[in-house]
């Protein structure tokens, strides 16, 4: 069954989360949230004639470096975070991915984004995810009150923990407001190692190899042969140049077994990494359809070979194989069928980009239990009982 797609056309930019608070109480339609317009694409197409944009809710409200917090209102721009903790040689550990490479957008990515939608880049597999990082929140629930959860530094992170369930929420449990992360210090130094040539199956195992030894990689890519460049297996290594030199030496002995490693130019390695963490590969005006799946890397090449048999698939991998990147027809139902069916085993495939009308009519995330499915239409009602926050975003009936 399709939908008919509403058009947002109202918008509402509050100044102050007061004002969001009385503008969710007075309204009498669903509103679609928005930050800075670059994540449209993701999730179901919205179904509200009127937007919420905290574009005006932006700032960084808190810094402190000694206590390697952060506290930002939610339009605060990725930018300007990233510029205020480099010069403190902090960062953002999860890698936040920049958008919009993937959905072609020209806005700026908010703080408030990366919360909701909790997309992560390479180092996850060190640093974990948004959520490992996200330790304070501030939103607007359905019924327009202002809620706090967790603290703004990390001795205060006290109570009933709302910030998980507001992170990868999509908007639909509440208007965020503010988020307050902890921080990691920058690395000193990286080196990337490339080995080049391996199939898929070999990649995988020398990922696994370079990930599970004790020198700490903070990335594990690989990238198959495309557009007649060959394919590149790439470990990244990070922290003091001291130690950068000696993890070197050991991962370049480790993975002899897969063939000769070489150490990447810096600019060239970092424009890579910045490659696959924002799925370059296949950016926008590509028209294929991208998906985004987590699977155990042991099981990745050979999933990727089974959706190869059934459709055209082009693919490269991160978390060491445990992230698949696909892209393919997005005619029908943009290939939905064929990668769950061979996800059956394990694991869950999200479709991150689409046109609109196969979006609409396809589960753009992966299906729930029925038991899953009740737990989040309870939450659904206990935060926003009205269904007035990005109804229709992440499942039909929300």
């Amino acid at each position: 069954m399709s939908l008919a797609l509403a058009t947002p056309v109202t918008v509402h930019a509050p100044r102050s989360e007061a004002e969001a608070a009385e503008i969710v109480r007075a309204a009498r339609g669903p509103l679609a949230i928005e930050g800075g317009g670059t994540r449209s694409g993701y999730g179901r197409p919205a179904q509200a004639a009127a937007t919420l944009s905290t574009r005006n809710l932006a700032g960084i409200a808190l810094y402190n470096p000694a206590e390697m917090t952060i506290v930002a209102r939610a339009g605060t721009t990725v930018s300007e975070i990233e510029a205020a903790l480099a010069e403190q040689g902090q960062m953002l550990p999860f890698e936040p991915l920049d958008p919009r490479p993937l959905w072609g957008g020209a806005g700026e990515p908010t703080i408030g984004g990366v919360t909701a939608s909790a997309l992560a880049g390479p180092r996850r597999i060190q640093a974990g995810g948004v959520r490992d990082s996200l330790v304070g929140v501030r939103f607007v629930n359905g019924r327009g009150d202002i809620v706090k959860s967790g603290g703004r530094v990390m001795k205060n992170v006290t109570g009933l923990d709302l910030v998980k369930l507001q992170c990868g929420a999509m908007g639909a449990l509440g208007l965020i407001v503010e988020v307050a992360f902890k921080l990691l210090p920058r690395p000193q130094a990286g080196a990337t190692l490339a080995l080049d040539g391996l199939d898929d199956a070999r990649a995988v195992a020398a990922l696994s190899a370079a990930l599970g030894s004790p020198f700490e990689a903070s990335g594990g890519a690989h990238l198959p042969a495309r557009g007649g460049a060959p394919a590149r297996t790439l470990v990244r290594l990070e922290n003091f140049e001291e130690s950068i030199r000696y993890r070197v030496a050991q991962m370049t002995t480790l993975l002899a077994p897969f063939g000769r490693a070489m150490r990447l130019d810096d600019a060239e390695a970092d424009a890579l990494w910045r490659d696959i963490r924002d799925a370059r590969p296949f950016a926008a005006p590509d028209a294929r359809a991208v998906w985004r799946v987590s699977t155990a890397p042991s099981r990745s090449p050979a999933l990727v070979a089974a959706i190869g048999a059934c459709m055209s698939v082009e693919a490269f991998y991160d978390w060491g194989g445990g992230l698949v990147w696909l892209a393919c027809d997005a005619a029908g139902d943009a290939g939905a069928s064929i990668i769950r069916g061979a996800l059956a085993g394990g694991g869950h495939a999200t479709l991150m980009r689409a046109p609109d009308a196969v979006r609409a009519a396809t589960e753009v995330f992966q299906p729930q239990t029925a038991a899953l499915a009740a737990l989040g239409a309870s939450l659904k009602q206990a935060f926003d009982p009205d269904r007035l926050f990005n109804p229709g975003r992440m499942v039909a009936r929300h």
